[in-house]
């Protein structure tokens, strides 16, 4: 098992470099087909012996490189949006640094007894996530006013903040909240969001690289064969219904957050 303390130590367990691996592969399809990767990469790190938290900053730096890439496969659908996402970022910045800052004075039982919920929060979110794209698509109302402007700042942040603190399922609630007051396409509504998840992941690890505990080890299993599931992910969703993909993810996370519901109390 892996130390918390001294991360892997002198050893290396196959079916641990083995179980990251394919958790990796797994998370990177799911985010390419549906979303929600990170309900599968997190698992695998608390089941190799990290606890939640430090398997909670881990996985938070180590799916940021998927983040990227997902930006350079998609900068030229952003369109006229750059001007808006310049403006937004500050409030990433901000969000995304507050709520890592929250997850660093969390003691470890505590976060080990709220990540249940948060998990079963991100599963309620991808299982609902046709409905969200269903509001996406309705008129915005308000658009160029200043409560419009002011309303996309804070809910923004607010979805900054829960991604520094925990970050599963950020991408649906940031395409809900994308599409609710910007005026454009789900294609450049998703353009942004991937822009927006890059610079959270960037900020949160820069931020935890620094004052956290990063299972360095676990990172660079996990960060390739994230951005490998990636491409492989784009297959599989022209092949498997997303209904169906979905449909099994969320049943998996509901399994995940009971087991850690009767581990935490």
């Amino acid at each position: 098992m892996i130390n918390a303390k001294k991360g892997w130590g002198g050893g290396v367990d196959g079916g641990q470099v083995a179980l990251l691996l394919a958790a990796g592969l797994g998370a990177g399809a799911v985010n390419a087909a549906a979303g929600g990767g990170s309900l599968i990469t997190f698992p695998a790190l608390i089941a190799v012996g990290l606890p939640p938290k430090v398997a909670n900053v881990t996985n938070s730096v180590a799916v940021c490189p998927g983040y990227v890439a997902s930006v350079a496969g998609s900068r030229r659908d952003l369109g006229d949006q750059t001007r808006t996402l310049l403006r937004l970022l500050p409030v990433i910045v901000l969000g995304t640094a507050t709520g890592c800052a929250l997850l660093l004075v969390t003691s470890e039982d505590a976060f080990g007894r709220v990540v249940p919920f948060l998990v079963l929060a991100a599963a309620g979110v991808l299982a609902f996530q046709d409905r969200l794209k269903a509001v996406v698509g309705r008129s915005r109302a308000g658009g160029g006013t200043r409560s419009h402007t002011v309303a996309l700042h804070t809910l923004v942040g607010i979805g900054c903040v829960y991604g520094g603190y925990f970050g599963a399922a950020l991408g649906v609630m940031l395409v809900a909240v994308l599409g609710l007051f910007v005026d454009a396409s789900l294609r450049r509504i998703s353009a942004m969001k991937n822009v927006v998840s890059a610079v959270e992941g960037a900020v949160t690890v820069a931020y935890f690289a620094v004052f956290a505990d990063v299972d360095w080890r676990a990172v660079l299993l996990l960060a390739p064969a994230t951005i490998a599931g990636g491409y492989a992910g784009a297959r599989i969703a022209r092949r498997v219904p997303q209904r169906i993909l979905r449909t099994g993810i969320v049943t998996y996370a509901v399994v995940v957050a009971t087991a850690l519901f009767v581990r935490a109390f």
